[in-house]
């Protein structure tokens, strides 16, 4: 298993880079007093709130998901996600799935139609239609990757941070056969956007999972 330090660190970079990138569970960046904040949420799911099984990954062992609470099995499935209020000059959108408690990235969509006004639930999986996907950090391809939080360490609950960046441009990540786009490659990309002002808005929203029982 990969580990996510350098995503991490890239995503503070990431955070520097932006005046008020939307780092926090239902955070938006500002925008003009004239204009509505550009706002992330969800019909799978409400902000700071337990993640649903059609969310998680899959991992049978002996029989039973090691990814959910009591064993149920994980529908590995994207959230549907919405926004609102993009800015007027947007080119496409990112969306990023976090684990903040890990430093994994378990899902990068970008150069999403700038028409568009979310993703449908299961969006994420192998060669979407609504966007360019990066390896996520398991390496198990160009698709989403569910929350699998390992049991019996702390911290038991994770928090899985979902944003939306609204970019005037769209992205050209570098990749070959050999060394496909990753997280760390996107991340490196919003940075350089950061950096020429071509991050219009971001929004996030936070779920929340632990395979611990809420006794220990």
């Amino acid at each position: 298993m990969k580990t996510g330090i350098g995503g991490l660190t890239l995503l503070l970079s990431l955070s520097l880079s932006l005046s008020a990138a939307a780092q926090g569970a239902g955070k938006h960046s500002p925008r003009a007093d004239s204009e509505p904040a550009f706002q992330l949420s969800s019909t799978t799911f409400a902000n700071d709130t337990t993640l649903p099984l059609s969310a998680l990954s899959n991992i049978p062992v002996n029989g039973s998901n090691s990814c959910s609470i009591d064993g149920s099995p994980g529908g590995n499935q994207s959230p549907e996600l919405s926004w609102t209020n993009a800015p007027r000059r947007t080119a496409s959108f990112v969306v990023t799935l976090y684990d903040t408690t890990a430093a994994f990235t378990h899902w990068g969509i970008y150069n999403i139609s700038p028409t568009a006004t979310g993703l449908p639930e299961n969006a994420g999986v192998l060669g979407s239609s609504y966007g360019d996907q990066i390896f996520n950090d398991f390496y198990v391809g160009r698709e989403y990757n569910g929350p699998c939080p390992p049991a019996g360490y702390r911290p038991y609950v994770h928090r899985y941070v979902f944003t939306v960046y609204a970019l005037d441009t769209v992205l050209h990540l570098p990749q070959s056969p050999n060394f496909p786009a990753n997280a760390e490659t996107l991340y490196q990309a919003l940075i350089k956007a950061g950096e020429y002002h071509h991050i219009l808005a971001s929004s996030s929203i936070t779920g929340l999972y632990s395979t611990t029982p809420s006794t220990q």
